[in-house]
């Protein structure tokens, strides 16, 4: 008789049947069949597209008050219209994490006007400045988006102001929220002497196709993108970013990079190796937001930005996915961009390709004022110019200029409080909102910001190296933080005498990849390295000073930090 080869089945009463294999838990990736709401956040997009909100904005709560507002029309979907409740005023920062949204928000609203490539017209220049004084204090920052960014509103002020920006070209479409944030753009795109290629008109393009368009209202979360020829936009912070390359048979077109963002878990954007045209920048674009929307992570918000995707992916599958799926066809390899000599900035007086000037002046840390804004309007219009840009770097731009006005121009903005011929200081800082207006924010910025400039103005006057400082309020690095030379990280420290006061985790020696031989990486944290923000300004004037004192001939700032010892950094 045959014995079976089958081991007999086991007696054992307790004996557990084997598991079948777990399947691996869905990101809430649509293109894999995961389409239902997996958070607070997708179920308020599932429910109702947030474009239809202004509906309700104009014909409801701007004629019964803030009272009358849903509370995830007010907390979700009214960012797609630029809008978010600003914090109440004396709320600390220790505060922040615990308690309820309904707590910390005041009735009034932070706005985001788009001002997609940062290019203004004089007309248009003057309604921001209209808008601020009448509807938002006189407030209106420069932010490092090249948004203008007001403080203060009222919903019931919201369909008017609607009305004077869309009657000049201006619009808050998607100024915030899960979709297609503000393009940035070279300040001096279409007059630069180094330009080869203006991509002006694609940006264009994409604003006119696809802001506001539902085929990317509902996007995993925000998505950023930079298209410049120059490398002056900080491309590798970006979702989606293209820098301007000059192919040896196919001539200027742009070199596209994906998956690039900071906030608590920084990454920098990487080259897919690929050429694109001018004339297919738009199509490009919305393939690789095709991605975002059908393949990114829905499940948890705080990995559902594309750099995770790319990060799992990788730069091969990526271009694959764009090409076969979304384009269907292949695009062609490209050669790198080439890095200028030195970073580019254009604070001071530069000569145009048509031998007319452009003059670039530094407000303090971004902050504006509505009236500021209007007297920069006359002063404009009185040297012959009618166009205005505005920088990633919280600075503005005044185009056109003929040689012969520019010393005059320069003496009447610095009359104004812009100064075209600044310090390493004040050309160096930046900040964001902070805790004055922000929600989310744990400390003062601004303020801070300007007491710091004042300081090191006062102290180091003739400082004769460019350190960059950006200055943030929470940890969500709106600021930049970890790509700066000086990167502060606000947060509540142990003071002096052993009270929790405001301060800064300390971040140095980061930065992009904008010149040659400059190496894109994430600044320093060493151990333990936190400052009171009273005790700021003596620390980074320490720094500077030990610096001067121990930086070898050309040595640039960051490569001197990677050097040094760490007791010279504290």
């Amino acid at each position: 008789m045959a014995v079976s080869s089958i081991p007999a089945r086991s007696e054992d009463p307790t004996a557990r049947p084997a598991r079948a294999p777990r399947r691996p838990r869905g990101e809430g990736q649509w293109a894999l069949g995961h389409r239902e709401p997996l958070n607070p956040n997708e179920r308020i997009k599932k429910d109702d597209d947030p474009l239809n909100v202004r509906a309700r904005i104009e014909n409801i709560y701007a004629h019964r008050g803030f009272a009358s507002i849903d509370p995830q029309d007010l907390r979700g979907r009214f960012r797609w219209w630029g809008l978010y409740t600003q914090r109440k005023a004396g709320i600390d920062g220790g505060r922040t994490a615990v308690l309820e949204p309904h707590e910390l928000e005041d009735e009034f609203f932070m706005l985001r006007v788009r001002i997609d490539g940062g290019q203004l017209s004089l007309a248009q220049l003057r309604v921001i400045a209209d808008i601020s004084r009448e509807f938002a204090r006189d407030t209106a920052d420069i932010t490092d988006r090249q948004n203008i960014q007001y403080h203060w509103i009222r919903v019931e002020d919201m369909p008017e102001i609607w009305r004077r920006l869309e009657s000049v070209g201006l619009q808050t479409t998607e100024a915030c929220g899960d979709c297609p944030r503000i393009v940035l753009g070279s300040p001096v795109a279409g007059v630069a002497r180094d330009e080869l290629l203006d991509p002006t008109p694609a940006i264009d393009e994409i604003v006119a196709r696809y802001v506001g368009d539902k085929q990317f209202s509902n996007l995993p979360r925000k998505f950023k993108t930079s298209i410049s020829w120059l490398v002056d936009t900080p491309y590798e912070s970006n979702d989606i970013a293209l820098l301007g390359v000059d192919h040896p048979e196919h001539g200027p077109g742009f070199d596209l990079w994906v998956g690039g963002g900071l906030s608590t878990n920084p990454m920098l954007a990487q080259r897919l190796g690929v050429w694109v045209p001018l004339a297919e920048i738009p199509d490009v674009w919305a393939g690789v937001v095709g991605i975002f929307r059908d393949y990114g992570y829905r499940r948890l918000r705080n990995r559902a930005r594309l750099k995770f995707l790319v990060a799992d992916w990788g730069v091969e599958r990526f271009r694959e996915v764009l090409e076969k799926e979304y384009l269907g066809r292949t695009l062609l390899d490209g050669p790198a961009p080439t890095l200028p000599a030195k970073p580019v900035d254009h604070v001071g007086v530069h000569e145009q390709a048509d031998g007319r000037h452009y003059v670039g002046a530094a407000p303090v840390v971004g902050r504006v004022s509505g009236g500021q804004l209007a007297q920069l309007a006359d002063v404009v219009e009185a040297h012959g110019s009618d166009r205005v840009r505005l920088t990633p770097y919280q600075k503005l731009l005044v185009l056109d200029v003929p040689s012969e006005r520019t010393e005059s121009l320069v003496d009447a903005l610095r009359g104004i409080g812009l100064e075209a011929r600044p310090s390493a200081w004040r050309r160096g800082t930046m900040a964001c909102t902070g805790i004055e207006y922000c929600k989310l924010a744990i400390v003062e910025t601004k303020a801070r910001g300007e007491e710091l400039v004042a300081r090191l103005e006062q102290r180091l006057r003739d400082f004769d190296a460019d350190i960059s400082i950006h200055i943030n309020g929470c940890p969500n690095a709106c600021a930049r933080t970890q790509v700066a030379d000086i990167g502060l990280k606000g947060q509540l420290v142990v003071g002096p005498d052993g009270r929790q006061v405001e301060g800064f985790q300390v971040h140095l020696g980061g930065g992009l990849g904008m010149a040659q031989g400059q190496t894109a990486g994430f600044g320093r944290k060493l151990r333990g390295l936190k400052t009171t923000a009273e005790e700021l300004p003596e620390y980074v004037e320490r720094l500077a000073r030990r610096y001067l004192a121990g930086r070898s001939a050309g040595e640039t700032f960051a490569n001197w930090v990677i050097r040094v010892d760490e007791e010279e950094l504290r």
